[in-house]
């Protein structure tokens, strides 16, 4: 007989669906909201939990856990356009971490789920963290971004709290830059196209002194993003945070707009670059 520790069954698979979560959203590019994710990933540990009350049993047949799968999905990403594609990868990523943890299992002869293929391991917790954390670093580092490359032109309205400036914008799936802490794409617009607008202190052949001045004058609208190009392996643009961006008519909210020293267009006609949004 099999003593089950709910409150480590809960944390267990606390842990694995935050992970598979946000997996899923980072495969799809979407909006990481860190709250929302874990709110989605505890209704799925509580659901865990609860198959091994008495009563309950029933609740661990297929639809069940179907039906909790996508209510984890619309927590953390209801809303978002890309939802449909976040729940594929999502299941997608939860049968890719099943199919390790088995593995698992079979190779080391030992037990890392109960009944019902619920995770738990009273003896061996840290392998199945090893697992849990290896399977998120493999699916993100693999598929993230999955699909073709498309472009077209979009009419792109970046307002700053100096005003407001229109351009011409490359909208091309294949930009990938993002914001570290929430995965919301970044624009990438030549200076020049936003000199009307700029504070004094943003400089952007010299981002980390422009950030400097920023915070000394008492503000945090600026900040440094990395990013990677032909010939740059790891470099620092200076990047403002926007009171609203609008693309084709449809507002993207206060995303931050990265500022490119050198122009973006190739000849194309255009001042930025957005990406499939």
């Amino acid at each position: 007989m099999t003593v089950v520790y709910i409150d480590l069954l809960f944390i267990l698979n606390l842990i694995a669906n935050y992970l598979l979560l946000l997996a899923a959203g980072r495969m799809a590019g979407t909006v990481l909201i860190r709250w929302r994710i874990g709110l989605g990933a505890g209704v799925g540990a509580l659901y865990a939990a609860l198959i091994f009350v008495p009563g309950l049993e029933w609740s661990a047949f297929w639809p069940c856990k179907l039906s909790v799968g996508v209510l984890m999905v619309l927590i953390a990403y209801g809303g978002e356009r890309t939802l449909l594609r976040v729940t594929v990868l999502f299941f997608g990523a939860s049968a890719a971490l099943a199919g390790a943890v088995l593995g698992s299992e079979l190779l080391g002869n030992v037990s890392l789920t109960l009944d019902h293929g619920v995770f738990y391991s009273p003896l061996d917790i840290r392998l199945l963290l090893l697992l849990f954390v290896a399977c998120y670093f493999v699916l993100s580092l693999f598929f993230r971004r999955i699909g073709q490359h498309s472009k077209e032109l979009a009419k792109l309205e970046i307002v700053l709290d100096g005003g407001s400036v229109s351009m011409t914008a490359l909208r091309d799936t294949g930009h990938s830059l993002t914001e570290p802490a929430t995965n919301r794409p970044v624009v990438v617009a030549y200076w020049k196209a936003l000199a009307g607008v700029l504070p004094v202190w943003a400089d952007p052949s010299d981002p980390i002194q422009s950030v400097e001045k920023c915070h000394a004058a008492g503000s945090r609208q600026a900040q440094l993003v990395p990013y990677r190009a032909v010939g740059v392996e790891c470099g620092m643009m200076l990047a403002l945070r926007t009171q609203q961006v609008t693309v084709d008519g449809k507002s993207l909210g206060r995303l931050l707009v990265a500022l490119s020293p050198t122009p973006v267009d190739d000849g194309g006609g255009y001042q930025a670059l957005i990406g499939g949004v």
